[in-house]
């Protein structure tokens, strides 16, 4: 007998599924994932296997996966960090290990053929990218792709516990649907991003954070209208998420000014209520 699963979090599709899921849902085969990561600074993660179709995130640079079945050019994968399940492009992935050794800090950064910043870039690298360090060349690091500049990282596990700083840093980054780099991000990106950074684990979506982050703020009336609220409390929309600041602002990605921005949270919630997302469904502290 099958179940309705969420197709987010399922390893199945009608093609191939989780050989784990075998008798749970229907699919044409049943195979055994195998570990493989991401090599490319980036790739979208897709509900179809076709360049045309919506990116529901990104994977980062060291990320792990568990490639399922290859369609195409595509490869059907969940994320290791956070369980989600699309088609990634079949030349963003590699072998599993090496395990990373540290992980981008700054905003953004370059990967460059030699320690020399007059050399022309190989890549650019967001927050959050995974490296594998196998030496160090003055004030770079050497990775198996190039050579990075060693203040804009640190060791894998070195973490930045101020969440709410790390998305002040972003204020300007635009918005970008499905995306998880500091050159677009979504609402929840922001947020899964700057937990990453701080070394949390959170869900990919608004809904998914919703339930699982931290503990409720009852009832959300009362908190919007006191000064209830601070700095890193996380605030939901049905569709939609932010982080206080303080009592008072509001940081979140959307698409009203198209990047990551800052606001009253007062001015926000009355424009997502006449505009968009209705009301505020929930309020959340880690």
């Amino acid at each position: 007998m099958t179940q309705t699963l969420d197709p987010r979090l399922t390893p199945a599709r009608p093609h191939a599924a989780d050989v784990a899921l075998r008798g749970v849902v229907a699919a044409e085969r049943y195979v055994a994932g195998e570990p493989a990561r991401v090599v490319v600074p980036s790739a979208p993660l897709r509900r179809a296997p076709s360049p045309e179709s919506g990116t529901d995130t990104e994977a980062l640079l060291g990320d792990a996966v568990t490639a399922y079945d290859a369609v195409g050019d595509h490869v059907l994968v969940q994320l290791a960090r956070d369980g989600y399940v699309g088609y990634l492009p079949a030349d963003s992935l590699g072998p599993a290990g090496p395990e990373p050794t540290h992980r981008v800090a700054a905003l953004r950064t370059f990967l460059y053929p030699a320690p020399d910043l007059k050399r022309p870039p190989c890549a650019h690298l967001s927050l959050g990218a995974r490296l594998v360090v196998t030496g160090a060349a003055g004030a770079y690091l050497e990775t198996p792709g190039g050579y990075v500049f060693a203040r804009h990282c640190v060791p894998v596990g070195e973490a930045a516990p101020d969440y709410a700083g790390t998305a002040e840093r972003m204020v300007g980054t635009p918005y970008l649907w499905g995306g998880r780099t500091t050159l677009g991000l979504d609402c929840s990106g922001l947020v899964q991003l700057c937990l990453d950074a701080a070394g949390l684990p959170c869900p990919r979506d608004a809904d998914m954070q919703e339930r699982a982050l931290g503990r409720p703020l009852p009832p959300v009336h009362d908190a919007l209208q006191s000064d209830g609220l601070q700095r890193g409390d996380f605030v939901f929309w049905k569709g939609h998420v932010g982080m206080m600041l303080d009592a008072a602002r509001l940081i979140h990605a959307n698409g009203h000014h198209m990047s990551v921005a800052v606001e009253p949270l007062a001015e926000a919630a009355a424009r997502i209520l006449a505009t968009s997302y209705g009301p505020v469904t929930g309020i959340r502290r880690l």
